[in-house]
């Protein structure tokens, strides 16, 4: 039987690393039916073929969101290069195929660099941005385009590994980028492809960092639910 003093809502900030597949939305529904939450919500959306660090507030601590999402983030991936996806990920199939092999290593880093610094960039179509009230996705999942607007981000770091480059057909490049509230990875791997008069998407990422708060102190979905659970004397049967 679940104590009767339990706080219903706690002001809490919770680290999780997100599992593959699932969305943000996914998590905080999770943890507020398990965890028995009136008011969680997450400080920036990660997609649902990203892993890693989800900030999530509870209580009063949900004013804080807002402070949260505008901190520097850092993520680590890998890009193919050769080929590229409506989504620029794995989403979606290999819609064009790409000759790689006249790309060379010096070349890539000078892309990389046109792409450092503060730069104009157009979030990817498929994306949560709104376009006159409606999510971008939508739109794309029925085939439609829509006038998409730039914007300006700053990407402070961007580094990659170009040991394959010039050496297989569909080059994987690891990468790490530290970069501003509102960039999309996924862009930067979509104009790095084009900048290269080729193609590229993404093949993994993962958020390893916002602000001050790193993937090492974060919870599984689980076992923060475990723990909180059994701190607050809650019933652990699903």
């Amino acid at each position: 039987m679940e104590k009767p003093n339990v706080p219903i809502d706690p002001a809490l900030v919770i680290l999780i690393d997100k599992p593959l597949e699932w969305t943000s939305f996914d998590v905080v529904n999770k943890l507020r039916r398990a965890c028995k939450f009136k008011k969680i919500g997450h400080a920036g959306t990660l997609d649902p073929l990203a892993t890693g660090l989800l900030i999530l507030c509870s209580g009063k601590k949900t004013k804080e969101i807002d402070g949260y999402q505008a901190q520097e983030k850092e993520y680590t991936g890998t890009l193919v290069l050769g080929r590229t996806t409506p989504s620029v990920d794995l989403e979606t199939e290999f819609d064009a195929q790409f000759d790689t092999s006249a790309i060379t290593p010096l070349q890539v880093q000078q892309a990389v660099g046109e792409l450092t610094g503060e730069i104009q960039q157009i979030p990817p179509i498929y994306s949560a941005v709104r376009v006159n009230g409606e999510r971008l996705y939508e739109k794309a999942r029925r085939g439609e385009t829509a006038d998409i607007k730039s914007r300006t981000v700053t990407v402070s770091r961007f580094e990659v590994d170009t040991k394959q480059v010039g050496q297989e057909p569909f080059p994987e490049i690891p990468f790490r980028i530290v970069c501003s509230k509102g960039t999309y990875i996924r862009s930067l791997v979509r104009d790095l492809g084009l900048l290269l008069d080729n193609g590229a998407y993404m093949s993994s990422l993962r958020r390893t960092r916002i602000g001050d708060f790193s993937i090492e102190d974060a919870d599984t979905v689980d076992a923060f639910i475990t723990r909180y659970r059994t701190e607050n004397g809650l019933d652990l049967r699903p």
